[in-house]
């Protein structure tokens, strides 16, 4: 890997944070992880040097690779030249609209991607009206842990992702298997989407705004947090607590999110209700 970047006169990238995953056994294993059919259409998120595109190339029956560093462009076009199932684009994955380059919904999310763009990436996914039906990414473990919590341990991102689907950790990856090797420890994590999010469309909107307010200060009870975040008093946040059947004195990683869609229920009719006394 070392040296095929010196041949073309490039060195890893550590602004694009860019590590490079070497191992072909571990390549292999993220492709088995994701379950692709014969028939899947994969998009690629930061091929970099081409490792995994390759594998994926093998399996799917088109590959979308999109790549921000415009100089690995040349070396990764006559690393993927043998696969004709292959199209490379230069770019920001956040400024495409998925829709551009996948047709319709069903399609994988396979990558290895930097690890500081992982919420930002998640979210544009997830949230755009043409979804993948199974996104498997290379994380920072600590990341993969938290997008996998259960009620106790829950977070602003684990809520983000679970609404939409059910992840899990599919594999763990040694630091030694990337080149150069980074200062964290690696997951592989694997999300299976939902047909429709758990929270109705319609209401999806509420809910992003009540676990913000709830995880803006992760230290205070809910009745305190959801107060500040929402600018409510507190006699008002709390009719809404106890109209969702939740304890006010609890905080936000204590819910699950069945819980908080119920305290989406809870927001409307309040809000309904004053409207109408309006």
């Amino acid at each position: 890997m070392a040296a095929l970047l010196r041949t073309h006169g490039l060195a890893p990238r550590k602004s694009l944070g860019q590590n490079f995953l070497t191992d072909p056994a571990i390549l292999r294993r993220i492709v088995e992880a994701a379950e692709l059919p014969p028939q899947a259409e994969v998009l690629e998120i930061g091929p970099g040097l081409g490792s995994l595109t390759r594998v994926l190339a093998q399996v799917a029956r088109r590959v979308v690779a999109v790549e921000l560093d415009h100089t690995l462009i040349p070396l990764l076009e006559e690393v993927v030249a043998p696969y004709g199932n292959v199209e490379v684009l230069h770019g920001d994955i956040l400024k495409f609209n998925p829709a551009q380059l996948m047709p319709a919904a069903g399609y994988f999310v396979v990558a290895n991607i930097p690890y500081y763009i992982t919420s930002a990436v998640m979210r544009h996914l997830l949230e755009a009206p043409v979804r993948p039906q199974r996104v498997v990414l290379t994380v920072q473990r600590e990341v993969a842990q938290r997008i996998c919590a259960v009620p106790g341990e829950m977070s602003l991102l684990a809520l983000s992702v679970q609404v939409y689907g059910t992840p899990h950790i599919a594999m763990r990856i040694p630091a030694g298997a990337f080149y150069p090797p980074p200062k964290v420890d690696s997951a592989v994590v694997r999300v299976d989407l939902s047909p429709q999010p758990r929270i109705p469309a319609g209401r999806l909107e509420i809910f992003f705004r009540l676990i913000r307010a709830g995880f803006s200060q992760k230290r205070k009870t809910l009745r305190n947090a959801l107060s500040g975040g929402l600018g409510w008093t507190g006699a008002r946040t709390e009719a809404l607590l106890q109209q969702a059947g939740i304890d006010p004195n609890r905080r936000a990683e204590s819910l699950a999110l069945e819980e908080w869609a119920s305290l989406v229920e809870a927001y409307e009719q309040l809000e309904g209700g004053a409207e109408k006394e309006s």
